[in-house]
């Protein structure tokens, strides 16, 4: 069972390299490796499942930041070591679309009324890089922090 998620084969197929060398560090040969596949499918699905895992372990290690945008929200995540730091701008107007890049610049040069922009912290709920994983799969997507930094100052 993945930790995470398998790979799908278009993954797979991208990481081919990556793929040998973890089967070379594991001590698996490619003889082996056509053994394995002809002859025992429950270990190579549990090698792909490993391989997965530490794909995924190495992305979410690496990932600073997050973000989610909705129709009346746009809400940034820091991910530090061992808590997240969420800061949301949200306003209740008819025409506030977050998920328009013109209304985000305009909200930020000149903000409406009803703006809102706040902050709060919390530790992890589970392991770092799970909760950043099912972050993702919530809608959150990886981001270079520059939101967020514009955020930060607006407060």
């Amino acid at each position: 069972m993945t930790k995470y998620r398998l790979l799908t084969q278009d993954e797979l197929a991208g990481l081919e390299k990556e793929f040998i060398d973890f089967l070379v560090v594991n001590g698996i040969t490619a003889e082996d490796w056509g053994k394995i596949k002809a002859n025992e499918p429950g270990n190579t699905a549990k090698i792909i499942e490993s391989f997965s895992d530490v794909v995924f372990e190495k992305i979410l290690r690496g990932v600073k930041f997050l973000e989610i945008y909705e129709t009346k929200s746009v809400r940034s995540f820091k991910l530090d070591a061992d808590e997240i730091t969420m800061i949301t701008m949200e306003a209740s107007n008819e025409e506030a679309d977050f998920r328009n890049p013109d209304y985000i610049a305009k909200a930020m040069s000149k903000p409406p009324e009803d703006l809102l922009i706040y902050s709060t912290q919390k530790p992890y709920a589970t392991i770092r890089e799970l909760e950043i994983f099912k972050m993702i799969q919530s809608g959150c997507f990886i981001s270079n922090g520059k939101i967020h930094s514009a955020l930060e100052e607006a407060l």
